[in-house]
């Protein structure tokens, strides 16, 4: 029986929940979404099991299985240790979107930000990575591996562009070897910070995946005439008097930054692609899953 102290907090709690309810990320709906289309047309990747070859112990976790304990080394340790397998530390998709204030601008072209499109195709993935029984996590954030709806709502909420800290290189994070990194954004902002991040990544035993998100103002650069460029987020900017006479160099410049990071996806084993914001975000969702789960496929 209820005493009458724990009946009164009952609509405290009730009132707490539709909260939490009520906060749920809309980007986590829209993800979801976006994967449901992506899972019309091919079957989500399942593993045979976690496989047999020893791994590591590490502390026992919310999402983890009472079955994956080892009670006996947990009695030796004085602690509730998890018995982790090399498949259970292999398959974790680590996730990182780009969000400084360039990533933030959005042309007359394209009807999303490249923030907003960066964090729905992130979340997406990893949606489909639960959905198979895989555990995902931001790289570098605050939250542990897991395969569960808790572990979305978490990644929705780190990667939600209101609330985000700006970042415009991957943070430094030592992971586990056969882990998977997912790294997305425009990629504009200190390249070689980035490069060297990246290669850091890849020495840990990484495999991973470039996609470079970019507007199509960005891509076509549609300007003419006397027009002023400002730099995101900066008090510096430029003037041009005919902006046409700049596109060629522009051009130049953008097609040498992706053969760059190209170049470096390819000697390391990694993949690169392009999306822009005025696309569909499920071709870009469909074509990186179908990367991450035939690690073979052509870069």
């Amino acid at each position: 029986m209820s005493s009458p102290a724990a009946t009164s907090r009952l609509p405290q709690r009730r009132a707490a929940a539709e909260r939490l309810a009520a906060a749920l990320p809309p980007l986590l709906i829209a993800a979801e979404r976006t994967a449901q289309a992506v899972l019309h047309g091919e079957h989500g990747r399942r593993r045979a099991g976690p496989g047999d070859a020893f791994w590591q112990y590490r502390p026992y976790g919310p999402g983890d299985s009472a079955a994956d304990i080892d009670w006996r080394k947990s009695a030796r340790a004085d602690r509730v240790l998890v018995r982790e397998t090399e498949w259970m530390a292999a398959n974790t998709l680590w996730v990182w979107v780009q969000n400084d204030p360039g990533m933030r601008w959005r042309s007359h072209l394209a009807d999303t930000e490249k923030a907003e499109r960066t964090a729905l195709i992130a979340l997406a993935l990893a949606t489909l990575a639960v959905k198979a029984g895989e555990r995902i996590a931001p790289l570098g954030g605050p939250f542990r591996p897991d395969h569960t709806r808790r572990a979305l709502q978490n990644l929705a909420r780190h990667l939600d562009p209101a609330g985000a800290a700006d970042t415009a290189v991957p943070p430094p994070a030592d992971i586990a070897r056969f882990s998977t990194c997912l790294l997305i954004g425009d990629f504009f902002a200190e390249p070689e910070a980035l490069e060297a991040r990246i290669r850091r990544l890849a020495a840990n035993g990484a495999s991973g995946h470039l996609l470079q998100v970019v507007d199509p103002a960005e891509e076509t650069f549609p300007f003419h005439g006397r027009t002023r460029f400002e730099r995101p987020g900066g008090a510096d900017h430029l003037i041009f008097g005919r902006a046409e006479e700049v596109r060629d160099g522009y051009h130049r410049e953008l097609a040498a930054l992706r053969d760059r990071l190209r170049a470096l996806a390819r000697r390391i084993g990694w993949t690169f692609s392009l999306h822009r914001t005025d696309q569909p975000p499920q071709a870009a969702v469909l074509a990186l899953h179908e990367r991450i789960t035939s690690p073979g496929a052509a870069p």
